[in-house]
């Protein structure tokens, strides 16, 4: 069977960073559709009618939406390739857990920060890198969130790290002295050529973010 692949995304969303590096892992030829989210195409509101949002993964005609679960889907089909997902049913449980938690609370938590100042900004910050802390909790020792090997958890991490900058510089702090064991994890995905390949700079994301505040009127 013909695999035709189209991905709708935007080049600055960590969500879709998640489906470019999965693609790439696993060697997935695909066409990039870059999406204007201030103007969606009819092809977007086509696929993911209830959300309306970026990412979609479009494999032979059928949509695919919510980054998560298109990663799973693509670890599912194209199986050849070493798996993103441990073996080991609790181990697979707690990778979700922990990618559930990553998506509720990371990026709700910065634009707190982010659009917010005084009492409100410092708890915002407080609370992002509390949960950085967490996150590098949980990675213990290892060298990948699956252990030896890079994983789903790692998949849904890592797209965050082209947005650090902005974090450290709209928060005041330095991720290198809150979490060293998270920076030294993010440099070893950084090896991975999926990896270095999809993140963008992390000025580039920083203009962005600067040119976005401007454009609320918050700036």
């Amino acid at each position: 069977m013909a695999n035709e692949v189209v991905l709708l995304d935007t080049w600055v969303s960590m969500f879709g960073m998640r489906v470019r590096i999965a693609l790439a892992e696993k060697g997935v030829q695909y066409e990039y559709k870059e999406e204007n989210l201030r103007d969606k195409s009819p092809i977007l509101l086509q696929m993911n009618p209830i959300h309306k949002k970026i990412p979609v993964l479009i494999h032979n005609g059928k949509p695919v939406c919510e980054s998560a679960i298109i990663v799973q889907y693509i670890d599912e089909v194209w199986n050849d390739k070493a798996p993103f997902m441990p073996s080991d049913p609790y181990e697979r449980a707690q990778a979700r857990f922990w990618v559930d938690y990553i998506d509720k609370k990371v990026y709700d938590t910065w634009r707190k920060m982010w659009l917010s100042k005084g009492e409100e900004h410092e708890e915002g910050k407080k609370e992002l890198i509390s949960i950085f802390k967490t996150l590098e909790e949980t990675l213990g020792d290892k060298p990948f969130y699956g252990g030896a090997t890079f994983g789903f958890l790692d998949i849904g991490l890592i797209p965050f790290y082209s947005w650090f900058y902005a974090y450290e510089t709209y928060g005041n702090f330095k991720m290198e002295v809150e979490c060293p064991k998270l920076m030294a994890w993010a440099k070893r995905c950084l090896e991975k050529e999926s990896v270095s390949k999809t993140l963008p700079d992390q000025m580039k994301v920083y203009d962005f973010v600067v040119s976005m505040k401007k454009s609320l009127g918050l700036d």
